[in-house]
């Protein structure tokens, strides 16, 4: 249990630091390539960013165990929405003034009650894996679309190119990538195998470690890039990486598992988790783009976000306790 636990924690750090190595390297070396900055914060960053749930739900798969690669996507999710921006708020209220930004709120509310629906029948197939990843190509089409379109002067494509990292040689920007690579490779296997010991320990579902640990421990790099850029002002930036997060995380991380270990979900996925996540997105969705508040996350509301997310997590921690 102890080694275990270890694993956990050393995979937890491991990861968090290979995937700020690997995005550095990943955006200097698109940025050496010639690719635009607001290309590489669309795409580029935000595939990094989301890489340790892709890599954590991959290993989870292959290691069969569905229910923690399942959870990480939804419970990230539910932590980048009611954990980092609540945590967010609560230091400094996030006020949206960014079109792009506004335009993609609608986005992310369709690819979640997309995703919903493809789970509501207690399945996830391949077919569902392969809608799911095919989802995301056209999110990302979408994306970039809008952000070519919007990009003159609005706020978080000039905050997007003013975090893209520069000064990198195009060998220098090469190292750090696959060193975060590796890196990312060797600490989501070391976190898979001490979440899946916990979990036969305790006499608890991977689904719960998923959703609890693992979920929390992958999306520590958003909480920090959220307050840091919430501390420069860069309010656009922290929310318009939670929603991007969260796109990845529903079609790529969740697509992965339907198609490398595809079968029956839980029925507490349906019944309690993708309902929170729709509830907290469909609030998110509500608060950005309400012209009452002009699309200002209040500390109110970020007291309220946080409060949901530790209502969340007890809840879950008294269901496995009751059940074991």
């Amino acid at each position: 249990m102890l080694l275990a636990a270890a694993a956990i924690v050393i995979g937890l750090f491991i990861l968090v630091w290979g995937a700020d190595r690997f995005v550095l390297g990943a955006a200097s070396l698109a940025r050496s390539l010639g690719v635009p900055p607001l290309l590489i914060g669309l795409t580029v960053v935000g595939f990094g960013t989301s890489t340790p749930e892709i890599l954590v739900s991959t290993m989870a798969a292959l290691e069969g165990s569905p229910g923690i690669a399942i959870g990480n996507a939804l419970g990230s999710n539910i932590a980048n929405i009611a954990l980092i921006l609540g945590v967010t708020a609560l230091f400094s209220p996030l006020t949206v003034q960014s079109d792009m930004l506004r335009r993609e709120y609608p986005i992310l509310l369709a690819v979640s009650a997309g995703a919903f629906v493809l789970l509501a029948d207690g399945h996830l197939g391949r077919v569902d894996g392969l809608i799911l990843l095919a989802g995301l190509v056209l999110s990302m089409l979408l994306l970039v679309s809008i952000g070519l379109r919007r990009r003159d002067h609005d706020p978080l494509a000039e905050e997007m190119e003013a975090e893209i990292p520069y000064g990198l040689t195009a060998l220098a920007a090469s190292g750090w990538f696959l060193v975060g690579l590796i890196a990312l490779i060797i600490s989501s296997r070391l976190l898979v195998w001490g979440a899946i010991e916990v979990a036969v320990t305790l006499g608890i579902s991977d689904l719960v470690i998923g959703l609890t640990i693992v979920a929390v421990g992958t999306s520590l790099p958003e909480l920090a890039a959220a307050v840091m850029s919430a501390v420069k002002n860069e309010h656009d930036l922290a929310i318009g990486n939670v929603v991007g997060s969260n796109i990845w995380n529903l079609l790529a991380v969740l697509g992965i598992p339907g198609l490398l270990a595809p079968g029956v979900i839980p029925p507490e996925v349906v019944n309690r988790d993708m309902l929170v996540m729709l509830a907290l997105t469909l609030a998110l969705f509500v608060m950005g783009r309400s012209k009452h508040t002009h699309g200002t996350i209040n500390r109110l509301e970020g007291g309220l976000l946080l409060s949901c997310f530790i209502a969340y997590q007890g809840w879950i921690v008294w269901q496995a306790h009751a059940v074991a």
